[in-house]
C-alpha cells in the first residue's frame, strides 16, 4: 500500500475515533426510546421537553450571564494588559509577566479550582454566581490576553506613529488605528474564552454556591440517575454552540489575515 493511502486510512481512524462517541451521543438525541440503546425512530420530543424543563432552563440562564460577565471583563482587562506588554522595554521583566500570564492555562484545573475556593472562603465571600465569574476571569483573561498579543506582534507600529504625527492623540490613534487592527484577535479571543467558560465544570463545580448551577453542573446532576435522551439533546445543543461560536472565531481571523495581505 503506498504511503500517501496508509496516511490517509491512519487519519480516517483518528478522526473516527475523535468523532465517533459525538456522533453516537447526536444521533441518539432523536431516538424515540427514552434507553437510548437501539434505534427505534426518530422524533424531537426530547428536545421539546428539554426546553419545557425549568430547572434546564435555569441553568442556561446561569451559563449565559456567567459566560457573558466573564468574558466582557476578561476582554477588557485582557485588551489593556497586552497593549501594556507590548510596550514593555524590558525583555527581562516581560519575559517574567508573559510566563505568569501563560500559567494559569498551564496549572491543572483541580488545582486552580481549589486554590480559587480555599481564596474565597478566607475572605469571607459566600459563593455563588459572583464566585463563579470571578473564577472564570483568571483563566479567560488569559487567553484573551495571548490572542491580542499576538496580534499586537504582527502590526506595524509605524501606523499608529503615522497617525501620531498626522495629529491624533494617544487614546484618538488607539480607537481608530490599533483597535480596528487588533479587533480581528479581540474577537477571535473573546469568543475562546465564552466557549471555555460556557464548557467549564471543575472550577464551577468548586466555586459554585446554592442556586448557581449552570449546564454542566445541571447535566452532571442528571447523569447521576442515568443517561437520558434529554441529556443527549442537552448535549446536542452545547456542542452546536460550541462549533459555531469555534466557526465564527476562526473565520474572524481569517478575515483579520485577509485584510492584513
Amino acid at each position: 500500500m503506498p504511503k500517501s493511502k496508509l496516511l490517509s486510512l491512519f487519519s480516517l481512524l483518528v478522526y473516527a475515533f475523535l468523532y465517533a462517541p459525538i456522533l453516537v451521543l447526536v444521533v441518539f438525541s432523536f431516538d424515540e426510546s427514552r434507553l437510548g440503546v437501539n434505534w427505534t425512530g426518530f422524533t424531537f420530543k426530547w428536545y421539546a421537553s428539554l426546553f419545557q424543563d425549568e430547572n434546564v432552563l435555569l441553568a442556561l440562564k446561569n451559563s449565559l450571564l456567567v459566560a457573558v460577565s466573564s468574558v466582557f471583563i476578561s476582554t477588557v482587562l485582557g485588551v489593556a494588559a497586552a497593549m501594556g506588554l507590548s510596550k514593555l522595554k524590558n525583555s527581562g521583566i516581560k519575559v517574567a509577566l508573559n510566563a505568569l500570564l501563560i500559567l494559569p492555562v498551564l496549572v491543572p484545573e483541580i488545582a486552580m479550582a481549589v486554590s480559587a475556593l480555599l481564596l474565597f472562603i478566607s475572605l469571607g465571600i459566600s459563593l455563588g454566581l459572583g464566585t463563579i465569574i470571578a473564577a472564570h476571569v483568571v483563566f479567560c483573561l488569559s487567553y484573551v490576553t495571548m490572542t491580542v498579543m499576538a496580534r499586537l506582534e504582527g502590526m506595524n507600529p509605524s501606523l499608529v506613529e503615522a497617525a501620531m504625527d498626522l495629529g491624533l492623540t494617544p487614546l484618538q490613534a488607539f480607537f481608530k488605528v490599533t483597535l480596528p487592527l487588533i479587533a480581528p484577535g479581540i474577537v477571535s479571543g473573546a469568543l475562546l474564552a465564552f466557549v471555555l467558560s460556557l464548557d467549564d465544570f471543575v472550577i464551577t463545580q468548586f466555586t459554585a454556591g446554592v442556586g448557581a448551577t449552570t449546564l454542566p453542573l445541571r447535566i452532571y446532576s442528571m447523569v447521576k440517575f442515568g443517561v437520558s435522551p434529554e441529556i443527549n439533546a442537552l448535549s446536542t445543543l452545547m456542542l452546536l454552540v460550541t462549533v459555531f461560536i469555534a466557526g465564527a472565531a476562526e473565520l474572524s481571523r481569517m478575515k483579520g489575515r485577509a485584510k492584513e495581505s
